[in-house]
């Protein structure tokens, strides 16, 4: 049937149970469980899990014809913070090839090792993403930056790129985390109404101490870094991109108008010093977008699968039993904790999670005393270390597109969100920092 011009009421969101978390749990069976089971994570291909899971999301979606599922789950693909996505990761794909057939990427990774000794090159790369990360506010945004690099840096040194890309994805969360103009950050303070320089200050004091755990360990694991002892000379015109992208990036200006500044200087150097003709620059920017194509329909399946599951009740059944049974502050952190995270595995967007949860955080918080700074500090930093671990954030998949690994491959090392993770429930169980 032709429903191309039959236009799809916003339906009611019903009242669901566990029931309607299912889809989820359909994915990650097909996605982990085979992967484990199979011993190899790239047997597996995301988008199959993907599309097994919307298949069954659809499908048990209750007392509603068919038709009509078919557009609520087309709503949730062309939502628009999926399209912005999308949009980045064209321009993403487009700017990764563009830079590396004019050997922006080449000269980067031998500036870099001229600058670090071989034991220092983790940490190293841990301090500039969150440098960087700090600087911009966005996690995608550092991830599209310093990925190729890390990549590059694998090739150079025989360092596992996996691990390399770890460091980068999960120091991304650092900034995403902390700054000022981090949209997770906006969105804890707006929901909680709070100052942003009083969560700031609570914040830190968690994050703090984890960064420089990490930090030890990139230390410690960096010693069996080998660079070699004649790297290539720097070409320093080619270096350009990356730094405009950074500059630019730190300067405030939106990341698509980042990527844009990013494809032209990468064409015009490779043009005018001869890497490449018009007809190649066309040709790499094709390749590079056409990489993306798994990448963007995953992202489109993940859309209506958590839209899916947002319409069945899922959600407002997981704020409904993690609120029932609170008692004391550190039940009250708990939960805020809790609700956050849980959301955030069912809308694989850290901000998403932090507005759909946030009044009632804000709720939990004052009936329990719980200061706003705190409250605020607990969304964003729970948002952050959920959405570093997902094989399905838009970080991981943005970083396995650029790399050609598996998130699964990549997840094994984030050191940094778990540590997060777990530095931050000592806080709560600590009442750490007691003054806040």
């Amino acid at each position: 049937m032709d429903t191309t011009n039959s236009p799809i009421n916003p339906a009611p969101v019903r009242r669901g149970g566990f029931f309607a978390l299912t889809p989820l749990l359909v994915f990650l069976g097909c996605y982990l469980v085979v992967s484990l089971l199979a011993g190899d994570f790239y047997k597996m291909p995301i988008s199959v899990a993907f599309i097994a899971a919307s298949v069954y999301a659809v499908a048990v979606m209750r007392r509603m014809p068919f038709a009509e599922r078919i557009g609520h789950f087309s709503r949730g693909a062309s939502d628009p913070n999926i399209m912005l996505m999308i949009w980045i990761f064209v321009l993403a794909g487009a700017f990764a090839e563009s830079a590396r057939s004019m050997g922006a990427v080449d000269a980067t990774v031998a500036l870099t090792l001229h600058l670090l000794p071989g034991s220092l090159l983790p940490a190293g790369l841990f301090l500039a993403s969150c440098f960087v990360s700090f600087s911009i506010g966005t996690s995608v945004g550092t991830v599209v930056a310093l990925v190729p690099v890390a990549a590059g840096l694998a090739g150079e040194t025989g360092m596992n790129e996996a691990w390399l890309t770890a460091i980068v994805v999960g120091s991304a969360f650092f900034g995403d985390n902390l700054s000022f103009i981090s949209d997770t950050t906006i969105a804890a303070t707006r929901t909680q109404e709070c100052d942003l320089r009083d969560k700031f200050r609570v914040n830190v004091r968690i994050v703090a101490p984890a960064a420089l755990v990490t930090l030890g360990i990139y230390l410690v694991t960096g010693s069996v870094a080998h660079v070699p002892t004649d790297p290539e000379p720097v070409v320093w015109m080619r270096v350009v991109p990356y730094l405009l992208v950074l500059v630019t990036a730190v300067a405030g200006m939106n990341v698509m108008k980042v990527l844009l500044l990013g494809i032209v200087s990468s064409g015009v150097i490779g043009l005018a010093t001869g890497s490449f003709s018009l007809m190649e620059w066309c040709g790499g920017m094709g390749r590079g977008i056409t990489g993306m194509g798994e990448l963007i329909i995953i992202t489109l399946l993940a859309g209506g699968l958590l839209e899916m599951i947002r319409l069945n009740g899922g959600i407002d059944w997981i704020i409904s039993v993690m609120t029932r049974r609170i008692s004391g502050r550190r039940g009250a952190e708990g939960a805020i904790a809790g609700l956050v995270s849980l959301a955030n595995l069912c809308t694989a967007n850290n901000t998403i999670a932090i507005l759909t949860v946030g009044p009632i955080a804000r709720r939990i918080a004052d009936r329990f005393g719980v200061s706003r700074r705190r409250s605020a500090s607990l969304l964003d930093t729970f948002s952050c270390f959920t959405q570093g671990l997902l094989p399905y954030g838009a970080q991981m998949l943005m970083a396995a597109g650029l790399t050609g690994l598996s998130p699964l491959a990549i997840m094994r090392y984030l050191y940094y969100p778990v540590v997060l993770g777990v530095v931050t429930l000592l806080a709560i169980l600590w009442r750490y920092p007691r003054r806040i």
